[in-house]
C-alpha cells in the first residue's frame, strides 16, 4: 500500500536531521537508549526474579513486580526502536511487530503511572486508616486491582491496535504509523482525521497517562503529610522513600515528552522544527525511566555501608519489602 500521508506515532518518524544540533541530539539519544536497554533488561530482570520468586508476595511487592514486568517488556522491544531511529524512522520489521512493539510502549506508559498511583493510594490508606488497612488490605485484592490497571491500559491502547500499520511513501520507504486511509475517501479527509486523532491521542495521554495520576499522587502525599504532622510521627519510612523517589523520577523523565507532544498537537506548524528536534531527546529521557527504578530500589534499600556487604538481590529485597 502506498501512501504519503500519515500520522506519526511518537515523533521519531518526522525528526529533522538537517542541523548540527539535531544530529548531535540524535546521536546522544541513540547512545543513551543503548545504555538504557542494557541496564533496563538486567535491572528489571533482577527485580522480577527477587520480587517474583525470592520474596513473599505482599501488596507492595505485587505492585513493584508488575511495574518491573511492564518496564522489562518495553526494554525487550527497545532494540527495534533504536534500529528504527538509526534508519531515520523507517520500519523494516513488518506489520505484526509494528503493532506489537508500539502497543507495548504505550501500555508501559499507562501501566507504570497507574501502578505508581496505586502504590501511593496504598501508602495513603495505611497512614490514614491503619486499622482498616490491616483488616482489608489483602494480596488477593491487590492482584485484582493490578489486573484492572493492565486491562484499562490495554483498552487505552486499542485505537493503536486498530490503526497502526506499515505504509510505504512515494520513495518506497516503509514506516510504522497510524493510517486512516481505509476510513476516508480523499486525501484531504485523511489529513483532517489524522490531525484530529493525533490531537485526541496527545490529550488523552497527557491527562489520563500523566497529569491526572500525578495530581492524585500529590493529593495522597498531602493527606499523608497532614496526618504525619498532626500525629507527630513518620510511618513506613522506607516504603515511602522508595515511592517518593519512583514518583519523582517518573515525573522528571516523562514530563518533557508529554509536554512536547501536547505542544506539538496544539501549535501544529508554528514551532514544528523545534518540537521535532526535541522529540528524540525527550523520548529517550522517558525511556530511561524504565531502567531507573531498579537502581533506585538498590540505593534506597539500605545505607551505603550495608550495600557494600550485601548482595544486589538482598538490597532489592530490602527496598521492596514492607515495614
Amino acid at each position: 500500500m502506498e501512501v504519503n500521508i500519515s500520522m506519526p506515532l511518537n515523533g521519531s518518524e518526522v525528526v529533522v536531521y538537517d542541523s548540527t544540533t539535531s544530529r548531535v541530539l540524535w546521536i546522544l539519544s541513540l547512545v543513551v537508549l543503548s545504555i538504557t536497554f542494557v541496564f533496563g533488561v538486567l535491572g528489571n530482570g533482577l527485580v522480577i526474579w527477587v520480587a517474583g520468586f525470592q520474596m513473599a508476595h505482599t501488596v507492595t511487592t505485587i505492585c513493584y513486580l508488575n511495574l518491573a514486568l511492564s518496564d522489562f517488556s518495553f526494554m525487550a522491544t527497545l532494540p527495534l526502536h533504536i534500529i528504527s531511529m538509526v534508519m531515520r524512522g523507517k520500519w523494516v520489521f513488518g506489520w505484526f511487530l509494528c503493532k506489537l512493539v508500539h502497543i507495548i510502549a504505550n501500555i508501559n506508559l499507562f501501566v507504570s503511572i497507574f501502578l505508581i498511583t496505586l502504590i501511593a493510594m496504598d501508602r495513603c490508606i495505611c497512614v490514614l486508616y491503619p486499622v482498616w488497612s490491616q483488616n482489608h488490605r489483602t494480596v488477593s485484592l491487590a492482584r485484582k486491582v493490578v489486573v484492572g490497571a493492565w486491562i484499562f491500559a490495554l483498552l487505552l491502547t486499542f485505537p493503536h491496535f486498530l490503526f497502526l500499520t506499515t505504509v510505504k511513501d512515494a520513495r518506497g520507504d516503509v514506516y510504522c504509523i497510524c493510517n486512516f486511509e481505509s476510513w476516508v475517501a480523499t486525501s484531504d479527509e485523511h489529513l483532517k482525521v489524522s490531525a484530529i486523532a493525533a490531537t485526541a491521542s496527545g490529550i488523552i495521554s497527557f491527562i489520563i497517562g500523566f497529569s491526572a495520576p500525578m495530581s492524585f499522587i500529590a493529593i495522597c502525599y498531602g493527606l499523608m503529610a497532614a496526618k504525619i504532622c498532626r500525629r507527630g510521627f513518620v510511618n513506613s519510612s522506607r516504603p515511602l522513600r522508595v515511592l517518593t523517589t519512583v514518583a519523582v523520577s517518573f515525573f522528571v523523565c516523562w514530563f518533557p515528552f508529554q509536554l512536547i507532544m501536547l505542544l506539538g498537537n496544539i501549535f501544529k506548524n508554528e514551532a514544528l522544527s523545534i518540537i521535532h528536534m526535541l522529540v528524540n531527546p525527550a523520548n529517550t529521557l522517558a525511556s530511561f525511566n524504565s531502567c531507573l527504578n531498579p537502581i533506585l530500589y538498590v540505593f534506597l534499600g539500605q545505607e551505603f555501608r550495608d550495600r557494600l556487604i550485601h548482595s544486589l538481590s538482598s538490597s532489592l529485597e530490602r527496598a521492596l519489602r514492607e515495614d
